[in-house]
């Protein structure tokens, strides 16, 4: 069935307004992935971002949350609407550089937001960009946490980004993980002449493993405890008076890792106990939550992309990772889909990754991405049914009822 004139129209609009775009986009990526920086210290991105929604009309709020590098971008009709939020990541790998392709993520994002505002004047609505650091992690990383514990999607009605990757797929199953640095803190001593003076906090730390391996046989199969010995001391004839273990807790959802960082914790205090050390368990970020899937807003996404020429793959995507993300599809629903920059053997977190998030191809995802994204922000802005069924979906999948107050009103 044919689309009315004024419909296709402004779709017809919305592509045209990348294409505009498509060399300043390009650049705008490249830029970043010349210059990659790691979590919370994105402050080349940030800047390059801001600087190109500014002059395409977007006011611009920085450091909010809690974070020197995040931003909030707003543009909006002067009429009621929904309000269409994008994601923008932008921070880099430590050693890695931009190995997980943010450069194409925070491009894509704004260039989908100034895209879709195009058409704003006949929509209504407003569109937001969410620019969040340290999706990687790190030191109060995952800014999105941050983001929605400040309240900043309140009113907001659907978000969504697109991530590079080997194929153009649906939003992906992921973890909740606490990260957590266990330290531990004894007495030193000379380890030969006088070792029942000491104290040895590594011993507290290498107990804390063996406990967590003892737990493993008694955790469900999407339960994943990794770590490192971060501090171990500082000569082997010295009694180690300090020492310290960094783990990841993982689990399918929110409430599953709770549970399980619990027993993690009741480990640490039992290796406390046994070797006589004082414990101090660290949040070092912001705990990430398992992403809740939204098929009808993926469908969506879905269409938009297909109407561009690209081959989506709707199989489940293999493999399970955590993005925090997850933690703003807990609130508002959010989408988190795929677009190929390489072959089906390029893994991320590589060097490959990498260059191919500054290839061909990787240009080319990165503007087709823009597209779908921000023709998918149009279905949302002017379809009242399609918007209502996304958050009946999304309503019905909260079972906690952790949500942030949605702007749907506007269409009563």
């Amino acid at each position: 069935m044919s689309q009315p004139v004024a419909i296709a129209d402004r779709k017809h609009n919305i592509v045209s307004a990348v294409d505009q775009l498509a060399v300043k986009l390009v650049s705008t990526s490249h830029q970043i992935h010349d210059k990659p920086e790691i979590g919370n210290e994105e402050f080349f991105a940030s800047e390059t971002l801001t600087t190109l929604l500014a002059a395409n009309g977007f006011s611009i709020e920085r450091g909010v949350a809690g974070h020197e590098t995040s931003f909030v971008a707003r543009k909006h009709s002067g009429k009621e609407g929904p309000v269409i939020g994008y994601l923008a990541e932008y921070d880099a790998l430590p050693g890695l550089g931009h190995a997980c392709g943010h450069n194409i993520i925070g491009t894509a994002s704004c260039g989908a937001a100034i895209a879709l505002s195009s058409v704003l004047d006949e929509t209504g609505g407003e569109v937001v960009v969410f620019g969040t650091p340290a999706e990687e992690g790190g030191p109060n990383g995952s800014a999105k946490g941050s983001f929605v514990k400040a309240g900043l999607f309140e009113g907001v009605d659907a978000c969504m980004m697109v991530h590079p990757f080997n194929r153009t797929t649906q939003t992906g199953k992921t973890l909740a993980v606490d990260p957590l640095d266990f330290e531990f803190k004894g007495r030193s001593a000379h380890a030969a002449a006088s070792p029942e003076d000491g104290i040895n906090a590594l011993d507290g730390v290498i107990q804390l493993f063996n406990g967590i391996n003892a737990l493993r046989q008694h955790v469900t199969d999407d339960v994943r405890i990794h770590g490192i010995i971060t501090h171990g001391g500082d000569a082997p004839n010295i009694v180690p008076d300090y020492a310290k273990a960094r783990f990841y807790i993982r689990a399918a959802t929110r409430e599953a890792c709770n549970e399980v960082t619990k027993k993690v914790k009741a480990i640490a205090e039992g290796s406390a106990l046994a070797t006589g050390t004082k414990l101090n368990v660290i949040k070092i970020q912001n705990e990430v939550d398992h992403f809740q899937l939204n098929r009808r807003f993926d469908k969506v996404f879905q269409r938009s992309i297909e109407s561009l020429g690209e081959y989506f793959d709707d199989t489940e995507r293999k493999g399970l990772g955590s993005s925090d993300a997850g933690n703003v599809s807990r609130v508002v629903p959010t989408i988190h889909p795929y677009i190929k920059i390489g072959p089906e053997s390029l893994v991320v977190h590589t060097n490959e990754f990498r260059d191919a998030a500054k290839s061909t191809e990787g240009d080319r995802a990165l503007v087709i991405g823009a597209k779908a994204l921000a023709l998918t922000g149009y279905e949302l802005l002017t379809d009242k049914q399609l918007l209502e069924g996304i958050w009946e979906e999304f309503s019905s999948g909260n079972k906690d009822g952790k949500t942030a107050k949605s702007g749907l009103s506007f269409f009563v």
